[in-house]
């Protein structure tokens, strides 16, 4: 069983195929648009790479670890719809994975530091 306060945070770069970014865009949203209603979901971020046109950069908190998140997040059918429709968008998708260990001028997640 995980630890209350545990995070995960999910780092995804995507590069999209040329000409196909708007269109990549609105398939994510739609895709953040529904998990942004799931218990666990806590904050999503999509970042637009100023120096790499065609690349979307997604910052993501969960509660919970990297396994709950294996094993409850991939099964929802929302998930597998967005995920057939990437090879036509999508060139590369890389995943990092992280957990929050200090944090500054916010509190979403579970390590804020008061300066």
């Amino acid at each position: 069983m995980s630890n209350r306060n545990e995070q995960c945070v999910l780092i995804v770069t995507f590069d999209a195929k040329p000409g196909k970014k708007e269109a990549f865009r609105k398939h994510l949203y739609t895709l953040v648009g529904e998990m942004s209603g799931e218990e666990h979901f806590v904050n999503t971020i999509v970042h637009d790479d100023l120096d790499l046109s065609d690349r979307l950069v997604l910052y993501e908190i969960w509660s919970g670890s990297r396994e709950r998140w294996h094993r409850d997040e991939p099964e929802k059918s929302y998930r597998k719809a967005y995920e057939q429709g990437l090879s036509d968008l999508l060139s590369e998708r890389t995943v990092q994975w992280m957990t929050p260990v200090a944090e500054w001028g916010s509190r979403l997640t579970n390590h804020a530091k008061d300066n």
